[in-house]
């Protein structure tokens, strides 16, 4: 079946294929703009300005018409153009988006850890994809690089990079624009620029955007979520006072501030049941809306959701040509601070909040929210030699953050009886089997006979970590012969992080009282003790409770929360070969071996530390054991051969790819708190093809698809520490998640002449598909068996726009459909807190956007 469709898929798309004069993509090389006959495409993949047709660097170029054509108003939404990448997010955009490439990329939403996609913006590293999502306006293109970069890019690349480059001003006329655009769910955009000199060799920029939308899901407590309240302002001065010298000065200043994001439960337990919540304690379920129905409705069970960021930064370019050699200097200086608000346990109970305002909230509690400064600073010298056969580039880069989190939680009065009634398979009534509501009767064993409420219990979490970066680099084109050239790269990295863990402040009786029953023997059965410490909800758990008899910490005899602190260094060697031959004007054959590397990192989670032994501590009186909360560097050999060939109008790439990577960084949510942990090994290999050019006139198209697999191999988990093998052992023998077997885009454009009257015309229709791929981490539960509700069937997602241009071009009149079929798809699943048990848990998944349509009016003076 799945074969068919793909073969339906490229069949149609020869006649319907993605839009083209606006861009073109390259799997060996990169296209960008219109691919308009005898037009050279412009791209820095190489830190040099070159044609994408002679660079052996696999990377897709997007141009500002592209990104309006295709409705991508963020980066989150450049899968619609290239198959190869992926984004997805959880419960907050502005601290919870991972990004993939070739199927590989850092998951989860843990601060300590960065991306293996690195963004930058006009030459600047973002350190956190967050930070980086903002809307894209006045955008010169937009350059996606797939596979290690970090030779020429740096730290944290392991996977590819996403270059942003804004559009300068001129010096030499005024120019400006804006766009209006109105949609369903009451969608507001307006854009809006203007350009020019304002002194001899002098210019300036200003541009900005809004966007407002209401939320598109909607919960049965009368919450709504994942609507759009943004804003970003960019000025810019541009100097060239000589041919030789250019200076660049840019800011920028950006607010969210939205409600997002709930997520659905996709799956209930057949522990929900009326009968379970009537005996301890509960009016119903807590769950309206569930099932597939639930998703395809976008109905959910939970309260307000709200997160948002605040952030500024300022950076500069400087350009000076000596004749010889160039030199740029590129620096940068970010602050980034952003808040949240969540619901977490998705249902209509007050189970528990995060941040500020919630159902639940401690009085006085701290913002929750991270706050990241960073300072980036790079020189790089380049140059030729040798009668021109030698293009040579020498560089240094530093960087410099600075970064805390505060993590807040508070328990709510229904905690202990939902998680009595819907996370315990036993039966409930007289003995053998459990009172009602143990979690709150069993506290009576730690508290003199009389049970403690959990509701209340809270702690704010504050986390830090610095860190400093150092790197020397260089990158070097040696020309054999006019066809064939060899390029050598290499860069030393040398990384230290410090950071940890320790608390604001921390209160909870109920975990107390469990903690002294257990501690004491006083339970009837210490079988009973995982259901007294369930009170020790670890994101509301103090980290002063006592251990027994008041002599020391609880944490050095329980696995509860600890303070920690780690410090973590790393130094690295990265390098690059590639050969390319180019046969004549319209071939270019290459072959390349890169060695990338991912900084590690420290855990900042409150578990991270947590004791590793209790068992043998409490029976055998051994000395406590805990965990390091540092996860090592990621690392990764690629080997690619590519091909590019252009035959008249129509220009044809293929790139066959295979990526080794060693200690892959794992980031996986349980529902309740992160597990970071290296897995030794782990393969990509796959193929991308790309067609794209001009049928006729006025018509483009562009077909691209990416075969992949991308796996944990059977022998994974070999070298792995004893303490995590069982749990890299599951991955082994397992595809990665949000890595479709194959996944392609396609379609047509008109742009041109509407008949004799004057008027133009641009038509775009496109096609994305993907096969079906797991939303969730972990492959399987942990009763070692699927869950069928983590895998996203394969899907078709059309979008299109119809434009009309007046005769003097000054104004644009456009309607456009994104997602017209209501493909309603996910790319994250996971456990619902509190609700299930292996085999029978509640699954919540978080989707992507549902149909959206509207108008846009542009102008451009």
């Amino acid at each position: 079946m799945k074969s068919r469709q793909r073969i339906a898929m490229l069949a149609s798309a020869c006649s319907l294929a993605l839009s083209a004069p606006s861009f073109a993509q390259q799997t060996a090389q990169s296209s960008s703009d219109s691919t308009t006959d005898g037009e050279e495409i412009i791209v820095t993949a190489t830190l040099r300005e070159a044609s994408v047709q002679d660079i052996p660097v696999a990377v897709t170029a997007v141009s500002p018409v592209a990104l309006e054509r295709q409705g991508v108003a963020d980066v989150k939404l450049l899968s619609t153009i290239t198959p190869s990448f992926a984004v997805q997010s959880s419960q907050s955009e502005t601290g919870g988006v991972g990004i993939r490439i070739r199927g590989v990329g850092t998951t989860g939403n843990n601060p300590g850890l960065e991306t293996s996609v690195g963004i930058f913006i006009d030459g600047v590293y973002q350190s956190r994809p967050t930070v980086a999502f903002g809307e894209l306006v006045d955008i010169e293109r937009v350059e996606v690089l797939r596979g290690p970069q970090g030779t020429l890019f740096g730290r944290n690349t392991s996977a590819g990079a996403i270059s942003i480059v804004t559009k300068k001003p001129s010096l030499t006329e005024f120019r400006g624009f804006a766009n209006a655009t109105y949609g369903n769910y009451d969608l507001f955009n307006l854009q809006g620029g203007v350009s020019g000199p304002i002194a001899e060799n002098v210019g300036f920029g200003i541009a900005g955007s809004w966007r407002k939308r209401d939320g598109v899901i909607k919960s049965a407590t009368g919450a709504t979520s994942n609507d759009k309240d943004r804003w970003l302002l960019r000025g810019q001065l541009y100097f060239e006072p000589s041919d030789a010298l250019s200076i660049r000065i840019l800011g920028d200043y950006s607010k969210i501030d939205e409600k997002c994001c709930d997520g659905i439960i996709l799956q209930e337990t057949g522990l929900a049941t009326q009968a379970r919540a009537a005996i301890n304690g509960l009016p119903n379920t807590g769950v309206t809306f569930s099932g597939p129905s639930a998703l395809n409705n976008l109905r959910s069970n939970s309260f307000q959701f709200r997160n948002g960021a605040d952030q500024w930064g300022i950076s500069g370019e400087l350009n000076y040509d000596f004749g010889g050699a160039k030199l740029t200097y590129i620096g940068g200086y970010r602050d980034f601070e952003s808040f949240q608000t969540s619901e977490t346990g998705l249902t209509s109970f007050r189970m528990f909040t995060q941040g500020l305002g919630g159902q639940a909230q401690t009085p006085g509690q701290p913002k929750m929210g991270d706050r990241i400064k960073t300072l980036t600073q790079e020189l790089r010298l380049q140059g030729g030699a040798l009668d021109g056969k030698l293009d040579w580039l020498l560089g240094a880069y530093y960087s410099d953050e600075d970064l805390s989190s505060v993590q807040t939680a508070t328990l709510g009065p229904d905690f202990q009886r939902a998680l009595a009634a819907f996370g315990i398979p036993s039966p409930f009534g007289a003995p053998p089997a459990l009172p009602p509501n143990p979690a709150f009767v069993f506290t009576a064993f730690g508290n003199g006979g009389i049970p403690v409420t959990a509701a209340g219990a809270n702690a704010a979490n504050l986390f830090t970590q610095s860190g400093k970066s150092y790197s020397i680099f260089t990158h070097n084109v040696f020309n054999l012969t006019d066809k064939l050239s060899v390029t050598v790269g290499a860069r030393y990295v040398d990384e230290r992080k410090e950071g940890g863990f320790s608390q604001l402040q921390g209160s909870n009786a109920a975990c107390a009282a469990a903690v002294r029953a257990v501690l004491t023997n006083a339970l009837p059965n210490p079988a009973l003790a995982p259901l007294a410490l369930g009170n020790c909800f670890p994101i509301a758990t103090p980290v002063n409770l006592s251990g027994p008899g008041g002599i020391g910490r609880a944490s050095s005899f329980l696995p509860l929360v600890r303070e920690y602190s780690a410090v973590f260094k790393d130094d690295a060697l990265t390098y690059t070969a590639q050969l390319a031959y180019k046969p004549n004007a319209d071939m270019l054959l290459y072959g390349s071996f890169s060695h990338g590397f991912k900084s590690g990192g420290i855990n900042l989670d409150a578990t991270a530390g947590g004791l590793l032994n209790s068992t043998a501590v409490l029976t055998t009186g051994a000395a406590p054991q805990f965990a390091d909360p540092r996860i090592r560097s990621e690392k990764v050999d690629a080997y690619e051969l590519g091909l590019k060939a252009t035959f008249g109008r129509i220009n044809a790439n293929v790139a066959l790819f295979h990526m080794d990577m060693t200690d892959y960084q794992v980031l996986e949510f349980d529902g309740v708190r992160f597990t970071t942990f290296n897995v030794p090994s782990v393969k990509s290999t796959g193929l991308e093809v790309e067609v794209f050019g001009k049928l006729a006139d006025h018509f483009s198209m562009n077909l691209a698809g990416t075969f992949l697999n991308t796996r944990a191999p059977n022998d994974c988990a070999v070298g792995a520490p004893a303490a995590q093998l069982a749990t890299i052992s599951v991955f082994c023998g397992n595809k990665l998640n949000l890595s479709p077997s194959f996944s392609s885009v396609a379609g047509l454009t008109y742009d041109g002449p509407m008949g004799g009257s004057g008027w133009g015309l641009v038509a775009n229709v496109n096609l994305q598909y993907s096969d079906s791929y797991r939303t969730s981490q972990r492959p399987v539960d942990t009763n070692g068996l699927p869950i069928a509700t983590d895998i996203q069937e394969n899907f078709v997602k059309v979008n299109a726009r119809l434009g009309f241009t007046t005769p003097n071009e000054r104004f644009t009149f456009e309607v456009w459909g994104l997602n017209l079929t209501n493909e309603i798809t996910k790319r994250l699943t996971g456990n619902v807190p509190g609700r299930g048990v292996a085999g029978d848990r509640a699954r919540a998944a978080f989707p992507e956007e549902p149909r959206t349509y509207g108008i846009t009016v542009r102008t451009r003076f």
